[in-house]
């Protein structure tokens, strides 16, 4: 008999991460089931970016579990999370100033790629095929977001809400199931964020995804999270929906207040 499907597509079970005397992470866990938009918001300071760090391997957790779909990925490299379906955005946008737009998705695409170093040294069949398929595909996902005609442009060129477009759909490039954003907002101007909010439920939708996402926009967040946790200190302190954690004395005195 086949074994029963996870309850939640993530599972972090009590992570704790210290850097020497200083814990960043205090015993947070998280549960996010598939196809929803998890909020994880907080003071600056709190956490929220450590605990995106250890979810795509740059730390390896003091103590606890992270499970994906059921597997453990607590302690693997980044390049190994990233083929297991979880990819991400930076707060400050990472693109690789050296490259075309095109360019910087099709590198996210080599991640799914059945060739080798002597298929691209020799220029084998399968070589051409897929970076013809790459491209293809990389070009399909600027056109979703309005930069196809901007292909062979450098991306550190881009205006800046550009940039942070091209940031997800480089991320889309490498096919995730669990999508993280990092203050995707960041910057935006109100119309943006509005459209922002749109485009991320129609990435959920349309590539059948999980989104969890940090952001300190409360517009962003309270319009598109089902479910929204809050940390502070490196502690989780709340964890509901919208209306719940809106009118949670404890989020409120401790971040809500000031926002």
């Amino acid at each position: 008999m086949a074994e029963p499907a996870p309850a939640y597509l993530l599972d972090v079970r009590n992570v704790s991460k210290r850097f020497g005397g200083l814990t960043a992470v205090r015993n947070v866990s998280l549960q996010v089931p598939a196809g929803t938009v998890y909020g994880l918001i907080g003071p600056n300071g709190a956490g929220k970016t450590t605990v995106f760090n250890l979810l795509t391997g740059v730390y390896a957790p003091t103590d606890g579990q992270i499970l994906f779909d059921g597997t453990p990925i607590h302690g693997r490299r980044p390049h190994q999370i990233a083929r297991y379906g979880i990819t991400r955005t930076f707060q400050n946008i990472r693109l690789f100033s050296d490259m075309t737009v095109l360019e910087n998705v099709m590198t996210a695409h080599h991640l799914r790629t059945a060739q080798n170093i002597f298929d691209a040294i020799v220029g084998t069949g399968r070589s051409h095929r897929e970076e013809r398929e790459m491209r293809e595909r990389a070009m399909h996902l600027l056109s979703i977001f309005g930069l196809a005609g901007l292909a062979d442009e450098p991306a550190t060129s881009l205006p800046y809400g550009s940039q942070r477009r091209l940031e997800i759909a480089r991320a889309l490039a490498t096919r995730p199931r669990l999508l993280l954003l990092d203050e995707p907002a960041a910057g935006m101007n109100p119309q943006e964020a509005v459209g922002l909010m749109d485009t991320i439920r129609w990435i959920r939708d349309e590539f059948s995804l999980t989104v969890l996402l940090v952001e300190h926009n409360m517009k962003v967040v309270m319009g598109i999270c089902e479910t929204i946790q809050v940390i502070d200190h490196g502690e989780s302190i709340a964890t509901g929906t919208p209306a719940e954690i809106q009118s949670n004395p404890r989020v409120i005195e401790a971040y809500l207040g000031a926002c």
